[in-house]
């Protein structure tokens, strides 16, 4: 948790700036948006915005979650943004260290489909349900080693819907959950690493103006 919280207050990094949009790499520890009460207030978008005061939420990653967030820089580009997003036009990738070993050779891309509904004796927790709504996430395995003599696995994720929590709630229905995840993980795989292993490393889409290919990467920091 120390070190989630040195994450969360380092300077702001900007990996991309123009007229029309930012591209931002947020640590993990800090949320998105301001949350409730006073102590909720510092996030990654009035961070943005004191430097950036045209500066508008497009999308969002967990508190926990670092890695890129786009940001527009007007109405017109926020609402093209969102609609790229609700089209899927925009491409993420992320990558997690998980338990385990899921059943699959490295660098082969595999299915997950399972339906993600609120769980509502736990909010803002979600479920894996049949009554969800349809989820899909793309995901190979990178890499495989022992750490303090268990199994862990490197995986690449690709979110193909967009539901809350969508990734970490995958990888623990695959029963190999993320490193560090306080929410769905068990409590020795939640203490196994100071802060959520989950990082969005990869955004590409076509620029909202100007219709070139973008692309940008943010380094993985575990």
């Amino acid at each position: 948790m120390t070190e989630m919280c040195a994450q969360a207050t380092a300077p702001l990094h900007c990996l991309f700036e123009d007229p029309h949009l930012l591209v931002l790499d947020k640590p993990a520890g800090l949320l998105c948006v301001p949350g409730r009460g006073p102590d909720k207030q510092d996030c990654l978008s009035a961070r943005a915005q004191a430097r950036w005061p045209d500066a508008l939420i497009v999308h969002r990653l967990d508190m926990a979650t670092s890695g890129i967030v786009l940001m527009a820089r007007s109405l017109d580009v926020q609402r093209r943004l969102s609609l790229a997003f609700e089209q899927r036009r925009v491409h993420k990738n992320y990558e997690a260290v998980v338990s385990g070993t899921p059943p699959a050779a490295p660098q082969q891309w595999q299915d997950l489909h399972a339906p993600i509904a609120a769980d509502w004796e736990r909010r803002p927790l979600r479920v894996v349900a049949p009554e969800g709504k349809p989820s899909h996430t793309r995901w190979q395995r990178l890499d495989s080693w022992l750490q303090q003599g268990q199994p862990v696995s490197r995986l690449r994720l690709e979110p193909v819907t967009g539901r809350t929590h969508q990734l970490r709630l995958h990888m623990q229905h695959l029963g190999h959950p993320m490193l560090g995840d306080a929410l769905y993980a068990p409590p020795d795989i939640a203490a196994a690493a100071p802060r959520l292993l989950l990082h969005a490393c990869t955004l590409a889409l076509q620029h909202p103006i100007t219709g070139q290919d973008m692309h940008w990467h943010s380094a993985v920091p575990f």
